[in-house]
């Protein structure tokens, strides 16, 4: 069981593309059983942070820890310790739900009575026991994607990363999504929910972050943003970006 203060700890994140800054001095902290909302339009910066801290690109400038570990010096422990869903995520259509998961676990060494014990704890928590025996081209929306979370925590990771993770979904299975959050949450998992939908936010953050070209423009808790954007983190965003500008 790992304890730390902080599950992800970002400090003076730069990450520039030739002449062009995606992201410049970005320094957040996420603590374990917290959701922080990473704010933002299209463009802002949230998908090249999310891509640092799941070791898919390396950092410019700056430091950054994940469940204690560096993304730079040690990325794979990194990523025994987070799971990442992507909006479109896609998985193999003539497979069943669990044959997927079951390819998905190897990567963990979760094999046997290890690979069941993680399958029986994923089914009962995203309530996919149905699925598991469709092929994932007979299935729907919502199913898919709760195939897609599944093989992202199949290890239980203490970290979790959504990028625009209901992108595409229908109203039910944006539902079971957001359900799903918060009952990841209440497991002392830390949680990063990336998106430019604020009503979403509103309901699953404990804090939130608004990005906008690459920089912080404002961090505090729900409530305070809230209160910022009287009563709407719409408002709020708009209202702080004007400010910063």
């Amino acid at each position: 069981m790992i304890s730390l203060r902080y599950m992800i700890e970002v400090a003076g994140l730069t990450k520039a593309y030739g002449q062009r800054l995606a992201v410049r001095d970005l320094t957040f902290r996420v603590a374990p059983g917290e959701v922080y909302a990473l704010l933002g339009p299209n463009g802002a910066g949230k998908t090249t942070t999310l891509r640092v801290l799941s070791t898919l690109i390396r950092p410019t400038q700056g430091r950054v820890r994940v469940a204690g570990f560096d993304v730079v010096q040690d990325p794979l422990e990194v990523r025994r310790r987070l799971g990442l869903v992507n909006g479109g995520m896609r998985v193999y259509d003539r497979l069943t739900g669990r044959e997927v998961l079951r390819f998905f676990a190897g990567f963990y060494g979760l094999e046997g009575q290890a690979f069941q014990k993680a399958l029986d704890w994923v089914a009962g928590l995203l309530e996919m026991e149905e699925t598991l025996e469709r092929r994932v081209m007979e299935m729907s929306t919502g199913m898919r994607q709760k195939v897609v979370i599944a093989r992202a925590i199949l290890h239980r990771p203490p970290v979790l990363l959504l990028d625009e993770a209901t992108a595409g979904l229908d109203v039910f299975a944006r539902r079971a999504l957001l359900d799903f959050v918060k009952a990841y949450r209440q497991l002392g998992n830390a949680i990063i929910y990336s998106t430019h939908v604020m009503s979403e936010a509103e309901e699953v953050a404990d804090r939130v972050g608004f990005l906008h070209q690459g920089r912080l423009v404002y961090e505090g808790s729900k409530e305070e943003a809230l209160a910022l954007g009287e009563g709407s983190l719409e408002q709020a965003f708009v209202r702080r970006v004007k400010e910063a500008a």
